[in-house]
């Protein structure tokens, strides 16, 4: 089953449009639904705050203690491996049940449901992009450019893993943040819209207006 890609067109998110409309679908949809919508919006508040909690964790590791990936892995491994040492060889004389690696963790159903969804946002993503550098809407492709030159400023200020963290803590906060304030917010971002489109607008005419215009030629007959 392929997942569902939310589209600009036509859904009805017209933030403080005419007649008092608001966006059809709930953030919760938006978002795909199901448990990651759920651990996104703070439904679960144990689980989101667990979440949050190890990606800071991962992150001090990393960025603070400076930590490299492959010794953190063998500590990991080796700590996990004497866990189950010491617990397989005491179950027996503590009458408990060895450990067992849970089903879940290893689930093949899983792994190729994250690929799959993997694939088709990727794909979509590259789609959109071809189609913005087709050049057949301008505004958007100088929107892209410019957000592209704004992420590669801000990525040669910080390291790739505060990025990934300041990411993850933006897709795990904002969200619940917008549910909470969304009339506010809508109010706000309607406004911002119709300034950067007055904006945009003066921009353009003023370009236009810059653009030198040869003299119109008369057909001799």
């Amino acid at each position: 089953m392929h997942p569902n890609f939310p589209s600009d067109h036509g859904n009805g998110r017209g933030v403080g449009g005419g007649g008092g409309g608001h966006r059809r679908k709930p953030i919760h949809q938006l978002l795909g639904g199901g448990r990651a919508a759920d651990i996104l919006l703070w439904k679960d508040r144990n689980l989101s705050a667990g979440l949050l909690a190890g990606a800071t964790l991962v992150w001090y590791l990393f960025e603070v203690v400076e930590y490299s990936i492959v010794p953190l892995v063998c500590q990991i491994a080796i700590l996990a491996m004497l866990v189950v040492f010491i617990w397989s060889n005491a179950a027996p004389l503590l009458n408990i049940a060895p450990p067992r690696i849970p089903e879940v963790i290893i689930s093949e159903h899983a792994f190729r449901q994250i690929a799959q969804i993997v694939h088709y946002k990727l794909a979509h993503t590259v789609s959109a992009l071809y189609d913005i550098a087709c050049g057949k809407d301008l505004k958007k492709f100088l929107l892209v450019v410019l957000s592209l030159l704004i992420v590669s400023e801000v990525g040669s200020s910080y390291s790739f893993t505060s990025l990934l963290y300041l990411g993850f803590l933006c897709a795990h906060t904002l969200p619940a943040l917008y549910q909470r304030y969304e009339t506010e917010v809508d109010h706000l971002a309607a406004r911002g819209s119709e300034d950067i489109k007055r904006f945009y607008k003066r921009i353009d005419s003023n370009l236009l207006n810059k653009i030198p215009r040869g003299p119109v030629k008369t057909k001799v007959k």
